[in-house]
């Protein structure tokens, strides 16, 4: 049987958000361009794209209370949290260009307004809570937080948790109404069928090897999954948004960019309520405080889902450990990243993060009985009964080479080749919210000639490109205005896109 061979300007591997948010800005921006997308699994968005794997908070900060740490100090230092906050209004901007174009079908099958809300209990965590509210509410992306310690408007707004608690251990919540739900699913969908209208979208198709030419495009060596067929792709620039599968792609390309980079996997689980009447009771992100030594992933969360039209509610998540890079991936993944070059760097994190194995050996350890307890912090009267357990997407943590030794990082990493001709993510949270803004950091590092004369399709795309929405709150009025008016986020009347600004 003859080998099939494809030729492409652009080969993405992997059917997330990320490979979709990249192909569409190349879409727009180069649309001569062939693009060619290969996913293992027969759908897009089956791992950790998938809204029930996790990826549909939205984070923009709002909620999230890692992202707003209380210093050494006793202060809080809100500079990340308006960094996130302003990559997630970026990636909003991108949505509504999509939908107002054309590109996107209807935005409330991907986003939906649902309050974000951060909530903590005793006395330290309430104060937490007041020094938050005071460090963001003053800034343009937060202004409309409240900062509520009453207890019957706490059991006014979230009802599920108000019954049955004792108001002795005193509670308090920072409430932003205007946040969103985002299944990242059907985003993704949305995307790739703009994407892929010339049809070059290849599922059960997985990249086995790839290798670099003498004139820097790729050979992608590629497997039908169903068939057995072998493909080889001939490629000018590769993207590797495999999620946990990235690594090995990465390091299998030879590229020295990628080397000491190492992997650590933390695998999870939720509860999902299958309780009508309760999930009707509760409309709301709510986000906690982690345990000590747990990682950012881990903030418990009692969190509303639109899916498919539908309302859900799950609570977690309970952490687990499986050496897999992929919720469908092998026990072999972790091993089989260990190379001599991030040999030292995990041997390191072993060693150093010696709270996070201790929170994940606690975790495994917990019996169905302490996991409703965990629940019961949230929601007092919460029977098990009402509620099942799911298992959701694997989570792989960059680990980063760093002198001799290296260091576990809980964010985002693009890894590209130092002539542009490959890029890959790396990590997890915040992840698919600020897809956007990570993918653009991709087309900069790697069509750098290209960037500047892309600039005016950029700013037509997204109006505040290269600003800081934060420091202009009357572009950002008009901004949020319109993003909620053309993500249907409002009943307000129509509003345009804002003029760029040169």
């Amino acid at each position: 049987m003859a080998q099939t061979v494809i030729k492409t300007n652009v080969a993405l591997v992997g059917a997330g958000i990320m490979s979709a948010t990249l192909g569409a800005l190349i879409r727009q921006l180069e649309p001569t361009w062939s693009i060619s997308l290969f996913e293992r699994l027969d759908a897009a968005a089956a791992e950790s794209s998938d809204p029930w794997n996790n990826a549909g908070t939205g984070h923009s900060a709002l909620c999230e209370l890692n992202y707003s740490p209380l210093g050494a100090d006793g202060t809080i230092d809100p500079a990340k949290a308006l960094g996130i906050n302003e990559q997630f209004q970026v990636s909003r901007q991108f949505w509504s260009y999509g939908v107002d174009k054309g590109l996107l079908g209807k935005p409330d099958e991907f986003i939906n307004p649902i309050p974000h809300v951060s909530f903590c209990h005793g006395a330290a965590g309430v104060e937490y809570l007041r020094k938050r509210y005071d460090a963001l509410s003053r800034h343009t992306l937060f202004e409309g937080m409240e900062y509520i310690t009453d207890e019957t408007e706490f059991a006014d707004r979230l009802p599920l948790m108000g019954a049955g608690r004792d108001y002795s251990d005193p509670v308090a919540l920072n409430w932003f109404t205007q946040g969103t739900d985002v299944d990242f699913g059907a985003l993704t969908q949305q995307l790739l069928g703009f994407v892929g209208r010339d049809q070059n979208l290849y599922f059960g198709h997985e990249v086995r090897n790839l290798s670099q030419e003498k004139d820097g495009s790729w050979i992608l060596k590629i497997r039908n999954t169903r068939s057995g067929e072998t493909l080889k792709v001939h490629a000018d620039f590769v993207f590797v948004g495999a999620g946990g599968g990235a690594l090995h792609l990465l390091q299998k390309s030879g590229i020295a960019e990628a080397k000491g980079f190492g992997g650590f996997p933390v695998s999870g689980e939720f509860f999902r309520c299958t309780n009508p009447e309760l999930i009707e009771q509760h409309s709301a992100k709510v986000y906690g405080q982690a345990a000590v030594g747990a990682p950012p992933m881990s903030v418990p969360h009692l969190d509303t889902r639109v899916i498919n039209g539908d309302k859900g509610l799950l609570f977690g998540p309970f952490a687990g450990w499986s050496p897999k890079f992929l919720k469908t991936g092998s026990f072999m993944d972790l091993p089989n990243s260990i190379r001599p070059s991030n040999l030292l760097p995990m041997m390191n994190v072993g060693l150093t993060e010696f709270g996070l194995v201790k929170y994940l050996v606690g975790e495994l350890a917990a019996s169905r009985t302490d996991q409703v307890r965990t629940l019961q912090e949230f929601y007092p009267r919460a029977d098990g009964a009402d509620w099942e357990m799911i298992t959701a997407g694997q989570r792989v943590q960059v680990i980063r080479k760093n002198g001799v030794g290296g260091g576990l990082e809980f964010g985002t990493a693009v890894v590209a080749a130092g002539d542009g001709t490959i890029a890959g993510l790396l990590g997890a949270s915040p992840g698919a919210s600020t897809a956007v803004p990570a993918m653009l950091n991709v087309l900069q590092q790697c069509f750098g000639a290209r960037f500047d004369g892309w600039k005016s399709k950029l700013t037509e795309m997204i109006p505040s490109y290269g600003q800081k929405l934060n420091d202009n709150p009357e572009l950002f009025a008009q901004i949020w205005d319109w993003t909620n008016s053309s993500l249907q986020l409002t009943t307000a009347g129509r509003h345009e896109a804002p003029e760029p600004v040169a």
